[in-house]
C-alpha cells in the first residue's frame, strides 16, 4: 500500500511515523508513506496557502491553487484508489471502513486546516470523505494518522499474530471481551478460572458471552447494525 498525504504541516507526522508498527510495515515493504508540504506548490510570496472567506465568514480557507496543484501532479505519476479528505461531516470511520480501505493500494489523504478546504476541491477532486468524530481539530492530520494506523494494523503480515487483529473490538460488530494476564491474583481479584481451565471450547464460549454482554452494556448502538 502506498499513501500520499496533502499536509502544510508534516512536521506533525514525524514521530507517530516512527512508531513500530508503521515502521515494521515500511521494512517489509508493505506499506510507503510520501508527505506533500502544500506549501511547496503555492505561487504566493512566502508560501501561503491561507485566504479570507467569500461572505465575512470569520476565519481562513486553505485556497484552492496549491491544493489542487498537489492533487494534480500526484496523479500525474499514478492512478489513485481514492482521494480522501478528512471532513468533519465526512462519512464516520468504523472497523468496517477501516477493512476496506485498508484493501486498497494507492490513497491520497488530504489534510484540512484552519476553516477547511475550497468546496470546489471537495466536488471535483475528492473521492471520499471520512469523519472520525463530532468535533472539530485544529486540522486533519491527527484523524489522517488514525485513519493510517487502523489501516496499517489489518495489512496482512504487520502483526506478528494475525489473529490478533481479527480479535479486536468492532471486526464482528462487538467490542472485545475483558483480557487478563500474570498474576492470577492480584489483591484478593482473580482472573475467571474459565480461562486457566485449558477447556478451549468453554473459553470460546466464555468470551463470545462475554464480547455480548459487554456490547450491550457500553455500546448497545452496535447491536442494532
Amino acid at each position: 500500500m502506498r499513501i500520499d498525504i496533502i499536509t502544510c504541516c508534516p512536521q506533525l507526522f514525524e514521530s507517530p511515523l516512527k512508531h513500530f508498527t508503521f515502521q515494521r510495515a515500511i521494512a517489509q515493504q508493505l506499506l510507503s508513506i510520501h508527505l506533500h508540504n502544500l506549501r511547496a506548490y503555492t505561487s504566493c510570496k512566502h508560501g501561503k496557502i491561507d485566504d479570507q472567506l467569500y461572505g465575512g465568514a470569520a476565519g481562513m480557507l486553505l485556497m484552492i491553487e496549491p491544493v489542487a496543484n498537489c492533487i494534480r501532479a500526484l496523479q500525474k505519476e499514478r492512478q489513485y484508489d481514492e482521494v480522501i479528505y478528512m471532513a468533519p461531516d465526512g462519512e464516520p470511520l468504523d472497523q468496517n471502513l477501516v477493512n476496506k480501505c485498508s484493501l486498497k493500494q494507492h490513497l491520497m489523504l488530504l489534510c484540512g486546516h484552519y476553516k477547511g478546504i475550497d468546496e470546489r476541491i471537495r466536488e471535483h477532486f475528492i473521492t471520499l470523505e471520512i469523519s472520525i468524530g463530532d468535533y472539530v481539530l485544529s486540522g486533519g492530520e491527527l484523524p489522517a494518522l488514525i485513519l493510517a494506523d487502523a489501516m496499517v494494523r489489518v495489512i496482512p503480515g504487520v502483526i506478528s499474530d494475525a489473529s490478533s487483529a481479527l480479535t479486536d473490538s468492532f471486526q464482528d460488530g462487538c467490542v472485545a471481551p475483558p483480557a487478563y494476564t500474570r498474576p492470577y491474583n492480584f489483591e484478593g481479584k482473580k482472573v475467571p478460572d474459565v480461562l486457566c481451565s485449558g477447556n478451549h471450547k468453554a473459553i470460546q464460549e466464555w468470551m463470545q458471552q462475554e464480547k455480548i454482554d459487554r456490547t450491550k452494556k457500553r455500546r448497545p448502538d452496535l447491536l442494532k447494525h
